[in-house]
């Protein structure tokens, strides 16, 4: 091929913005550069963080309570399991004190269910009422959520309770009565009972016998004698 017929060549690709099928065309038998990687294996090893074994001294939630062995990685367990003293490394002499260990979870155990058997008394007697602000048709404007339930918990009887124990699928936009599960422990659920009522029925009951009181005629201080 020429050199003015490969010129012209050259510009027809450009044009046509096919480098790609330039890249195709290219005789792979003949281009030595060309080098194959090996597929990776399937069996290949995955490197997994170091773990070790800790016995637990305390009650560590989503990892288990006292006398429980369990397998944490080491660097949880070295920065802060160990230095905080809620685990011992697994020895001779830690696991003597299992038995020690295991007489503080049955008590500790006992001492959250009285609390919470304690708790679910006192909710129980409470007499609360909840005010929803609504129009004067009667459309709620508001919701009575979990944290307001919690909030109100907390001014009657001095306890927070956890909001996530609060089992409530949609915020309350009704009056009326309402009951609401809430799991203080797993062994005990209490029914909390309350009443819901519209803040502008009770603005509106507030005022009608101020109103009556002003349309009264007034009697006179003095009484004419006869």
């Amino acid at each position: 091929m020429t050199d003015a017929k490969l010129q012209v060549e050259r510009c027809r690709w450009s044009d046509l913005g096919s480098r790609k099928k330039i890249a195709e065309s290219i005789d792979t038998d003949s281009a030595d550069s060309i080098i194959l990687l090996p597929r990776p294996e399937k069996d290949a090893q995955i490197l997994l963080m170091p773990s070790t074994e800790i016995i637990l001294t305390d009650n560590v939630p989503g990892l288990g309570a006292e006398a429980d062995i369990v397998k944490v990685r080491r660097g949880y367990a070295r920065n802060y399991l160990l230095p905080l003293g809620k685990a011992h490394e697994v020895t001779r002499a830690s696991l003597r004190q299992l038995e020690n260990l295991k007489k503080k979870r049955a008590e500790r155990e006992a001492r959250e269910l009285n609390e919470a058997e304690e708790l679910a008394r006192r909710i129980n007697k409470l007499r609360v009422i909840f005010k929803l602000e609504t129009g004067e048709t009667g459309k709620a404007f508001g919701s009575i959520t979990a944290q307001d339930i919690v909030t109100r918990l907390k001014n009657e009887i001095g306890d927070e309770i956890d909001r996530h124990k609060i089992h409530l699928e949609h915020p309350i936009k009704t009056t009326g009565e309402h009951e609401v599960a809430i799991k203080l422990h797993h062994d005990v659920t209490v029914n909390f009972k309350f009443e819901v009522k519209s803040a502008h029925e009770e603005q509106a009951k507030a005022v009608e016998p101020a109103e009556s009181a002003e349309s009264a005629p007034k009697r006179g201080l003095f009484r004419r004698r006869k």
